[in-house]
């Protein structure tokens, strides 16, 4: 398995603001909900978890 497979970005107003790497996708998925509950109220917040591998997003705020 990929060590970088699932990636978490936050965009604010359509700009790179943060973003992470993990290979396990139940630690992606808390970190996606941790960063929903930090940032997710900032205006112009888009948080999403993308499948690399698959080429796909498994979840997105909001």
């Amino acid at each position: 398995m990929d060590e970088q497979r699932y990636h978490l970005i936050l965009t604010i107003d359509g700009r790179p603001f943060m973003h992470g790497w993990w290979r396990d996708r139940a630690v992606a998925n808390r970190k996606f909900r941790s960063w929903v509950g930090e940032y997710g109220s900032l205006p112009g917040a888009h948080i999403v978890l993308v499948d690399a591998e698959a080429g796909e997003a498994l979840a997105s705020w909001p």
